[in-house]
């Protein structure tokens, strides 16, 4: 995929990527968020519904192949699974539709995003890096900025437990797409991708207590024992809807459509390479899901491109 020719956005991705770098400091052949990561190989089985709304390949076929990351927050590859910081966790889920031809769906465990556009983005990482002397009075930069928007302080306060698995834990993608039928009819949505085994939290002193690999120590012994399956979900907009707009959410009497279910039975070999290498892309580019006007979309795509660039670049560790 070439890089963006929108200066202003390419712009923009080497300010975030170096805000990212000045938070967590530089970590050569690791992504600038999500750093610590797991890749697990599968299958998608679409449900009788999923054609009902996408003409997409993935979703008129019996099944695709699959590749999945797991993460924790931060750029910082050796956080902590029990860190608080490790929250919001991470799925990226790769469809593989054909030779070097793909689709990806982005999510994290908290619902929604802090900021509605890449500049507001850049803001709050810059304030987060100017409030790291907490011997400084209060308030510090990242409390101002937080506190004069509305949606970043609604992001903060949201409950975000620490879960048992990553495998027990549900995911939200940040942005709307657009799902185009065989009839061109078309609705919008916003995938959300939930565990089989259903939600399982831990108290603040059980999950303090695990170990510094908790979570990834635990995929590793849950897929040598059998498959790991999550649905896959869309929450439909109604007409009205505002869907170019991460921080807005909506309510959730709206219809959410199940579209089938991503079956994981092993770990990808070689994995520090693969991770290093898969570049996964916010933007669907395929006939059946279209992107949304969101603003984050564009940006968020140069961003993986250009980091990923960077970490295949780096020497091997």
């Amino acid at each position: 995929m070439p890089l963006p020719t929108d200066e202003k956005i390419l712009a923009l991705s080497n300010d975030l990527l170096q805000a990212f770098e000045n938070i967590f400091g530089q970590h050569p052949g690791f992504r600038p968020a999500h750093a610590k990561g797991k890749l697990l190989a599968g299958t998608f089985t679409p449900s009788p519904a999923a054609a009902s709304l996408s003409r997409a390949p993935h979703f008129n076929r019996p099944s695709t192949p699959v590749t999945v990351r797991f993460s924790n927050s931060t750029g910082i590859p050796v956080i902590p699974d029990n860190d608080p910081n490790a929250s919001p966790h991470g799925i990226a889920i790769r469809f593989h539709l054909a030779e070097r031809v793909h689709t990806d769906i982005i999510a994290h465990s908290t619902d929604g995003f802090p900021v509605r556009t890449g500049e507001e983005f850049l803001e709050l990482l810059r304030a987060i890096a100017a409030s790291s002397d907490t011997s400084k009075p209060h308030p510090w930069p990242v409390e101002v900025f937080v506190g004069s928007h509305p949606a970043a302080l609604a992001f903060v306060q949201a409950p975000k437990p620490a879960p048992s698995s990553f495998a027990r834990e549900s995911y939200f993608g940040i942005t709307a797409h657009r799902f185009s039928n065989q009839d061109a009819a078309a609705r919008y949505g916003r995938y959300r991708i939930v565990p089989e085994a259903g939600n399982e939290f831990l108290d603040d002193a059980t999950a303090a207590a695990k170990s510094a690999n908790t979570l990834f120590d635990d995929l590793e012994e849950k897929i040598a024992k059998g498959p790991i399956k999550f649905r896959v979900l869309v929450q439909l907009a109604n007409d009205g809807d505002v869907v170019d707009d991460a921080t807005i959410h909506w309510p959730e009497g709206r219809t959410v459509l199940d579209l089938g279910t991503i079956t994981l039975t092993e770990p990808v070999a070689d994995d520090a390479h693969e991770q290093k290498n898969i570049i996964f892309d916010p933007i669907p580019r395929v006939d059946g899901i279209d992107p949304s006007d969101d603003p984050l979309l564009e940006l968020r795509a140069a961003v993986y491109l250009v980091s990923g660039r960077r970490r295949r670049a780096a020497p091997e560790q």
